[in-house]
C-alpha cells in the first residue's frame, strides 16, 4: 500500500496563523514529525497521535524517518515552521524520496504555509510591496563567501531584503557585515525593520535605520527576522513602507 508523506508549514507558530489545510493535513495524518519546538507549537493537535523529533541539524534524520514510515503505508506528516518550501524542508523531501528510490512506495506532497518575510513584513506595514529578496546569512549550510556576494548584489540592485536566520550564538558579526555592504549602496537614514518571534507570545516589532541598527545587535538572535528597505522606503509614524508607485 502506498503511504503518503505531507510536507507542510505552520505558519510563524500561532495557531490563528496556520492554513485550515495544514490543520487538517496534520489532523488526518498518522504520524507527526517534527523539530522538537515545532512539535510542541502544535501540541493540541497531535495528542494521541506517533510522533516523532529531533534537535536541530538533524533535518536529514527527521526526513530519512518520515519516508521510512511512510513506506510502510502510512500517511505521515512533517511539519517546519513558516513555509515548508522556503528554507524549509520539501526539498530534502524530495531529494531523498528519489536518492532512497522510494518514488513508488511514498507520494510526497506539499503544502504551503506563511513565512517569514510575509508574517514579518504585516507586523511592520508594507516594506514588500515592490521587489524585495530573500537572504538567509547562516553559512552552515552556504558558503560565507557565497552570501556576502548575494548581498553585494541585492543591495546594488536597489531589493528590499529579507534576511532570515540574522545571528546566533556563535555567527555574530555577519549582520555587521551586511550592514556595511548596504551602507555601501543605501543611505544610513534608510528603514530597516527588526520582528522577533513574528505572532507568538514573546513577539517583539522594531523600526530603526541602516546606521542605527548595531544599536539592536543584542536583541537579535535565529528567532529575528531583519527587513532593510529600499531606497524608496519611507517610515510612516510607526510602520515601513515601500511605495509601489501608485499615485497618492
Amino acid at each position: 500500500m502506498k503511504g503518503t508523506l505531507i510536507v507542510l508549514g505552520i505558519g510563524p507558530g500561532s495557531p490563528e496563523m496556520m492554513s485550515q489545510a495544514a490543520r487538517r493535513e496534520i489532523e488526518e495524518s498518522q504520524v507527526i514529525v517534527g523539530y522538537t519546538r515545532y512539535l510542541s507549537l502544535v501540541k493540541d493537535l497531535i495528542q494521541g497521535k506517533e510522533t516523532f523529533g529531533t534537535g536541530m541539524t538533524k533535518e536529514t534524520e527527521r526526513v530519512r524517518e518520515s519516508l521510512n514510515l511512510a513506506a510502510t503505508g502510512k500517511r505521515v506528516c512533517l511539519i517546519s515552521s513558516g513555509d515548508a518550501g522556503v528554507y524549509g524542508m520539501a526539498g530534502l523531501a524530495l531529494e531523498l524520496q528519489y536518492a532512497m528510490e522510494l518514488e513508488d512506495q511514498v507520494e510526497v506532497k506539499v503544502v504551503p504555509g506563511i513565512t517569514a518575510a510575509n508574517s514579518c513584513a504585516s507586523l511592520l506595514g508594507a516594506p514588500l510591496m515592490h521587489d524585495f529578496a530573500v537572504i538567509s546569512l547562516s553559512d552552515l549550510l552556504t558558503p560565507k563567501e557565497t552570501i556576502l556576494r548575494r548581498l553585494e548584489l541585492a543591495a546594488e540592485g536597489d531589493f528590499v531584503t529579507v534576511l532570515y536566520n540574522p545571528k546566533s550564538k556563535k555567527r555574530v558579526d555577519h549582520i555587521e557585515q551586511a550592514r556595511q555592504i548596504y551602507l555601501k549602496h543605501r543611505k544610513g537614514s534608510t528603514p530597516v525593520g527588526v520582528v522577533n518571534e513574528a505572532y507568538r507570545e514573546t513577539c517583539e516589532v522594531m523600526i530603526t535605520t541602516l546606521d542605527e541598527l548595531e544599536g539592536l545587535y543584542d536583541r537579535i538572535h535565529m528567532g529575528s527576522t531583519v527587513i532593510i528597505g529600499n531606497s524608496a522606503t519611507r517610515r510612516m509614524g510607526d510602520r515601513m513602507v515601500t511605495p509601489r508607485g501608485y499615485e497618492v
